[in-house]
């Protein structure tokens, strides 16, 4: 499983999750049949620089679910399958930071951080070089086209492109 989130900001403390978006990859194929997406309602004011980088507006989520039922619905969407992500850590510290109180656990699921794929790859090629990890840098390695829209399903998908070019 590919995901990622969108956030009120960087601060795994102080800030909350708006979106989770997923997809699944089996025998190296993106299922973009098979996607998970869900909004979540928060307390947090969404700054405008936050709707500036994902379009996520308080209008959107009126109708979002409550923050225990969307964790849930994505457990019983990934499963206990490895997560796959671009700055992996963060995603999860996210979803943890619900998790945790909710159930009283972690994340257990295995991961791999595709920025460390990358590196490995590209230091072999450029060995002491300065390996630049952007996310518009591995596109244009791989030569991947960049979804535009900053969401949590599109992130993710192109994470799962990248994943699948490094693999």
């Amino acid at each position: 499983i590919v995901f990622d989130t969108e956030t009120t900001g960087l601060n795994i403390e102080e800030d909350e999750i708006l979106s989770i978006g997923a997809v699944k990859i089996k025998n190296n194929k993106i299922l973009t049949s098979q996607t998970f997406e869900v909004y979540i309602k928060n307390a947090k004011k969404i700054s405008k620089e936050s709707i500036e980088i994902h379009g996520i507006r308080p209008c959107d989520l009126e109708t979002a679910k409550k923050p225990d039922e969307a964790i849930k619905d994505f457990l019983h969407f990934i499963g206990s399958r490895t997560l796959v992500g671009y700055y992996l850590e963060f995603d999860i510290a996210m979803v943890n930071k619900y998790l945790q109180p909710l159930l009283g656990i972690t994340l257990p699921n295995k991961t791999i951080e595709v920025s460390e794929l990358y590196y490995d790859k590209q230091i072999s090629l450029i060995p002491q070089g300065n390996i630049d990890l952007r996310f518009d840098t591995m596109l244009k390695t791989y030569d991947i086209p960049n979804m535009g829209i900053h969401n949590a399903v599109n992130d993710a998908v192109m994470t799962a492109m990248i994943f699948l070019k490094l693999k």
